[in-house]
């Protein structure tokens, strides 16, 4: 589903995630004079007017309101994209709540860690949110997304969302609860490293068998991109394609053996459980650190 091309997109931060995704909705023929960007750096902001051609705000407020340096009235932005840290994401939504109260956008929530009921109690009002969860592919817009929409939400704010998100990622899922994307986190945010860290031991074993580093990675790396590929284009279970390239007595027989001797499954399970549960105590941590001092 792609985002429909009159959609004005608000963004608050241009940092890498931003980047990424302006530049794949470009890449998707969106209009960048659809685009407004409020990003405090100077440095930055210029880059990204040059690279994208996008319009820059004068401050958050300005870029809810869609409001274009030398053009027509505000006319409020459609969406809202809060690409910030966590860590500043209260002052952020400080500032902008009675712009977003007056122009009623979606308000879709990229920032790892910050629940839904704490982002929409300091919007105040009964404001359209979204949570996201994208990963770091989607820098090379081969992400995968996870999304959670809140109480009040349309179907077509939802669809702007998917739409937006599509633009970077090639599998975007929406789940039942909130509390999934701390699974999401757990499963394709922190993915990637666990694939890395794979591909770190591939790597560093074929070298101690004599193979040069160069080799190793690259023959690394294609075979995980080969795999993921398989996986998807075929649809067949994992655990069917790994039959398939399991010959009895042969040598992958010989080193899954070895993988699961060390209880190579349970380690990986582990590690997911692990960086669920810490997604959602940051959620919590964040919360409360945000909110002391504040009321």
């Amino acid at each position: 589903m792609s985002l429909d091309p009159s959609t004005r997109v608000a963004f608050i931060g241009g940092g890498n995630m931003g980047r990424a995704i302006i530049g794949g909705l470009l890449s998707r023929s969106f209009p960048s004079s659809n685009i407004i960007v409020s990003e405090p750096f100077p440095a930055a902001a210029e880059s990204l007017k040059s690279d994208f051609n996008v319009h820059i705000a004068s401050d958050n407020s300005a870029a809810v309101a869609f409001a274009v340096p030398g053009g027509a009235s505000p006319s409020g932005a459609d969406v809202v994209i809060l690409a910030v840290k966590p860590q500043v994401m209260r002052g952020v939504v400080d500032g902008i709540k009675d712009t977003v109260a007056q122009y009623k956008p979606l308000v879709l929530s990229i920032a790892a860690g910050i629940r839904g009921v704490d982002l929409i109690l300091w919007l105040g009002g009964s404001p359209a949110v979204i949570r996201t969860m994208p990963n770091t592919p989607a820098l090379v817009n081969e992400g995968a997304t996870g999304l959670f929409a809140f109480e009040g939400v349309s179907q077509k704010q939802k669809d702007i969302a998917f739409g937006i998100m599509k633009a970077v990622s090639m599998q975007t899922e929406w789940v039942e609860r909130e509390e999934l994307l701390d699974v999401v986190t757990g499963v394709s945010g922190s993915g990637p490293a666990y694939f890395f860290l794979l591909m770190e031991g591939l790597q560093e074993a074929a070298v101690e068998l004599g193979m040069s580093r160069e080799t190793a990675k690259a023959l690394v790396a294609q075979t995980c991109l080969g795999a993921g590929r398989m996986a998807v284009s075929t649809g067949e279970d994992f655990r069917e394609l790994r039959r398939k390239v399991t010959s009895p007595k042969g040598t992958t027989e010989a080193g899954i053996a070895a993988m699961e001797s060390a209880n190579a499954v349970d380690i990986f399970k582990r590690a997911v459980v692990a960086a669920t549960k810490r997604s959602e105590e940051l959620g919590v941590i964040f919360g409360q650190q945000q909110q002391v001092g504040r009321d």
